[in-house]
Parts: C-alpha cells; structure tokens; sequence
C-alpha cells in the first residue's frame, strides 16, 4: 500500500513547483478533497480555505455542475483549434457574455490558457495597436512595485515583486515601475496633493521620465493582490485615467484576481468609475476547474485590429486560445455566479469579514487591516505608532501561518501580512471562524 511518505518521496523525485526549492517541500500538504470553502488533506484533516486556493476558486470547491460541463462538452467537442478560419460554440458564447457584463467600451477577446499568458496577450497588443496607429516608438511599460502580473519573462518584468527577478535576469528591456499607492505606508511629499492623487502623479513623472512618445502602456491591478492586498485611494485611478488620455498610454487593468465578483463588483475598476483600455483576466473566469484567462479590448482597439491590412495583422496565437471546454465551464460558473448573487455576496460578505478583521486592531500588533470584498489583508508590526516592521529574523509570519493551520485555516502570508480570499460561498460562520483563528494564532505567536 502507498503511505503518505511514499507519495512525498515520488513528489520529491518526480516534481518542481512553482516558487521551488525543496528545503520548504519537505512536509507538503496532499490535498485530496474539497466542498464548498473546506478543503481536506490525505490524513482526513479538514482546512478552511482562505485563499480560494489560489486566488480563484470563486465559486467554492467540489460543484459538480461545473464538472458536468466540462463532461458534456468533452463528449461532443473537447478541442479544436479556434484560429482564424475556425471556431465553436462556447468560445462564441463565452465571448458574447463578457461583452455583457464587462466594461461598457470591452467588447471584443480572446483567450489565453491563464493570466502570465494574458499579460503577455496585453503587452503584445498595445505594442500592435501604437504600430498600426503611426506610433512605432511607443513600446515601454509603467507597472508598479508589489504589483504581479505573472512570471513568464515579459510579465515578470512588469511584475513589482523583486524577489521574482534575480536568477532569471536580465529583465525584458522597456519595462519600469513607479511606487505602489499603499494606503498605510504611502509618503506623500506633496502634501497640498490627495495622497491618492499623489501616488499617481507619480505615473505622470515617469511618463516624462521616459518620453511620452516613448510609453505604450500601465498596467495595474485594481487591488494589488499578492503584494499584500492594496486597497488604493477612492481618488486614485480616476487620476490615473486622466493621465493615461492626456499622454496618450493604454491603461491596462489586470482583473486575473478582482475579476468576476471578488471585489462586490463584476469587475474591480468598476468601484472607481472609470474603464480600462484593455483588462486581463483568468482565474474567477472558470473558478480554477480548468485553466483559462484572456483579455479584452476597448472597442477602439478592436477596430484598429479589424482594420489593419492583411500583411500587418494581429499575428498573436496560443494552441489552447478559446479552448472549447475551457470556454463551456466558464459560462456554467458565471451562470453559478448570476444565479447565486454572488457578485452582491462578496459585497456584504466582505464588508462583514473586513469588520470583524478590524476588530483585531486592538491587538498590540495588528498595524493595519484592509480590504474590498472578499479580499482583505491584516498586516504585523512591531510598534504600531512608527509601523516599525517586525526584524525578518523574528519570522513572525511564517509562525502565525504555523499556528492558523494547526487550527484548521489555510491561507497565504506574505511577510508579516496575513492576505485572506476566501470563495465568495463561504458562509458568514465560515468567515467568523477564520477572524477568530487569526486572533487566536496573533495572540499565541505574541505570547
């Protein structure tokens, strides 16, 4: 009979995983089973899920609908290839659907197999839209530092997490960043300035920095995800938007995390009344069952691309690009998601979980909490009147991480920030359970 070590043994052997070194794999997790927000391990022990796994499994684990739809569709049409002369029935429909409930101006996809490959989707197609439109010169890209956007070589070179860089350097040329707006840490030195209008000023300043003519594109994720959960400013984007029109750069919204309800919001730009040039997306699109992700364009764009002569086309292609049960599981999820009311769950459901994460302020050192639906951050300090971080040496996050799952909550720690996506199904007990987890696991690393 196969033990657990046997199977640790053969993943040691047989393995890499992403973020690899097996000096933290030793005693990995082998999930086996989920329902709803719990997920269950080899030896029967059950977790909730703090992070949706990964960020994505919007809808909660273990919905056999989505798993029928990917059946049935399997059975008449499991793939074939939807470049130009061919297509099929879901990616058709998918592709009506977003253009139903995306921004107004987004109209028009495609699709890529996850979110490295739609950033590299957004990047190619800003460069293809300023050579078609005369402007060949406007080929760089602004991000900004916590900010990830994958890690395939042009997404990890606009990704802001420098921990990301160093062993596969050099970068892609043509990429910079400019600070993040990070409410709780942000030093604004033009204090006659909104700290939110502050923060992206400093996108107009390396806009001149490289040359206007020079700049073809910012990406941003509406919510910074896993650089901490970074709620910007109310009046931080619509600047922003201001600044991309005035210089002519593409915004870029990477919705990979906030999309399909995780903000209280279909989509996250949305809380800030304005819309992007482009918005990528993957993950909630299919609540992580099968992979899938893609962009879609503004309406502008997609008349330059159906416009250009034949021999400069878009000429951007993926094998799996509107792979068709990709695409089929997809409409059965957003249908879970309009039936359910999931989009108007993670509002009030998040405005609960945020509550009750504030409530741990009191402790001596719970420095920050923060959040915007279903996503929130609580983040550790040392001293709570400077925000003096906790030395690395203390490994004060990695022991709260410790405690959260020997009581039954698995999430992400970034640092000494405790980062929290459950699926927007978890039930308000659910939720009152992980913040009580979290006192307790604060209090104990404390102690």
């Amino acid at each position: 009979m196969t033990t657990e070590i046997d199977l640790v043994r053969s993943d040691l052997e047989h393995l890499i995983h992403p973020l690899y070194h097996p000096s933290a794999h030793q005693d990995p997790k082998i999930w086996v089973e989920g329902k709803g927000s719990v997920v269950k391990d080899i030896n029967g022990k059950e977790y909730l899920d703090g992070l949706s796994s990964l960020w994505n499994v919007n809808v909660g684990h273990g919905r056999e609908e989505l798993a029928e739809a990917a059946y049935t569709q399997m059975k008449q049409l499991a793939f074939y290839s939807s470049y130009t002369g061919s297509t099929n029935l879901p990616t058709i429909q998918l592709a009506e659907k977003l253009s139903q409930i995306f921004y107004p101006s987004i109209n028009t996809f495609f699709f890529t197999s996850g979110g490295a490959e739609s950033t590299e989707s957004s990047i190619k197609t800003a460069r293809f839209y300023w050579k078609a439109k005369d402007k060949p010169d406007k080929i760089k890209f602004i991000s900004r530092m916590r900010g990830y956007h994958g890690v395939t070589m042009a997404a990890m070179s606009a990704t802001g997490l420098p921990v990301y860089w160093p062993m596969f350097e050099p970068r892609v040329p043509g990429f910079s960043h400019i600070e993040s707006p990070y409410p709780y840490r942000f030093v604004n030195t033009t204090p006659e300035l909104s700290d939110g209008v502050a923060a992206a000023n400093l996108l107009e300043q390396a806009i001149l920095r490289e040359g206007a003519d020079t700049v073809a594109g910012f990406i941003a994720e509406p919510v910074q995800g896993a650089g901490g959960v970074i709620v910007p400013q109310d009046d931080y984007f619509a600047r922003i938007r201001e600044i991309c029109d005035q210089y002519e750069v593409l915004l870029i919204a990477d919705e990979v995390i906030t999309g399909f309800g995780r903000t209280g919001a279909w989509f996250g730009l949305e809380r800030y009344g304005i819309e992007p040039d482009i918005a990528q997306f993957a993950k909630g699109i299919t609540s992580g069952y099968v992979p899938l992700g893609g962009i879609g364009v503004s309406d502008a764009i997609s008349e330059v691309i159906n416009n250009v002569s034949p021999d400069r086309r878009w000429m951007h292609a993926f094998t799996y690009s509107g792979h068709p049960t990709s695409c089929a599981v997809a409409l059965a999820n957003i249908a879970i998601i309009e039936r359910e009311g999931l989009v108007a769950q993670a509002a009030s459901s998040g405005a609960h979980l945020l509550a009750r994460l504030q409530e741990l302020e009191e402790m001596p050192s719970v420095g920050n909490v923060r959040g915007m639906g279903m996503m929130a951050g609580v983040e550790l300090v040392a001293n709570k009147e400077t925000k003096e971080p906790f030395p690395a040496s203390a490994n004060v996050g990695a022991r709260v991480g410790s405690e959260m799952m020997a009581r039954g909550l698995h999430t992400r720690i970034l640092g000494d920030s405790i980062l929290l996506a459950p699926p927007l199904t978890t039930s308000i007990a659910q939720l009152d359970q992980m913040v009580q987890i979290i006192g307790e696991s604060i209090a104990a690393v404390q102690a």
